[in-house]
Formats: structure tokens, C-alpha cells, sequence
């Protein structure tokens, strides 16, 4: 079994329950976010989501995870897949950490099988986008508290 992880961060001067409500905002994605380009669901656990990805220079693509952890004002994750477990996972998450009232966002996400080790210029565009929507999370969580 294989397995690859990319993380990043960010600091963002905003509480965060401001960071938590616009992060779980799934309908406003559209609006601001240029990684996770629209999302549906519920972010409770068990849930299953509909995630819409856009890498910069590639099509759109959609994934079903499920929800593995909605822990409020703290963490959001999820479990994805493509074609049958164990060939490629994915478990992506967001971390709200509390800095006395400003937030160090971890984003990162977690892949594993077989067909991981085939995978090199994904990632890069993958964590490119990672911290693309981090960047966009810090303006509008941000900015609204002004």
C-alpha cells in the first residue's frame, strides 16, 4: 500500500466560530471558493457529501466522501475514493486551531492504495489548490469581521 499526504496552513485573525461558520457554509462555496468550487451535504458524521474539485488547468471532478469528523469550531473531515476501496483513498481535513481568538487553519489530506505510488504531478497541483482555497478562507473570514 502506498501512501502520499500534503498539509498546509494559514494564519487567519478571525475567531473560530467565524472560520467554522464559513467553512461548513457549503452553498456560499460558489462564491469564493476557487479549490472546492461547490459542495452539498451536511458536515455531521456519517454523512455522505458531493464535493466539486477545480485544479488549476484541469476539468472539474466530483467525489461522494463521507464524513468522518464534524467536531464544531475545530475540525471537518472526510473519507473519499475512486473506483473500489484500497485502489486510491483520500481523507481530507481542516483544522481550526484556536490562537486566543485568531485561528491557524490546517489543511491537508491524507491518500493511500495501490494506485498512489503512479500519482506525482496530481499532488502538486493538489496542494496548489489547497492553498489557493486557504488563502480565499483567510479574505472572507477576514474581511466579514471588519
Amino acid at each position: 500500500m502506498f501512501e502520499r499526504y500534503i498539509e498546509t496552513a494559514i494564519d487567519i485573525m478571525a475567531p473560530p466560530e467565524r472560520v467554522w461558520a464559513i467553512l461548513t457554509d457549503f452553498a456560499a462555496y460558489p462564491s469564493w471558493n476557487p479549490y472546492i468550487v461547490s459542495a452539498y451535504g451536511k458536515p455531521a458524521p456519517g454523512a455522505w457529501l458531493e464535493v466539486h474539485i477545480q485544479r488549476r488547468g484541469r476539468r472539474t471532478m466530483m467525489f461522494r466522501p463521507t464524513v468522518l469528523v464534524a467536531d464544531v469550531n475545530r475540525e471537518l473531515r472526510w473519507r473519499g475514493r475512486l473506483l473500489i476501496p484500497g485502489m486510491f483513498n483520500g481523507e481530507h481535513f481542516f483544522r481550526i486551531e484556536d490562537r486566543s481568538g485568531t485561528v491557524h487553519f490546517v489543511h491537508g489530506q491524507a491518500f493511500s492504495g495501490l494506485l498512489v505510488g503512479l500519482i506525482r504531478g496530481p499532488l502538486s497541483a493538489t496542494r496548489a489548490g489547497f492553498e489557493a482555497m486557504n488563502t480565499a478562507l483567510k479574505e472572507r473570514a477576514e474581511r466579514s469581521g471588519a
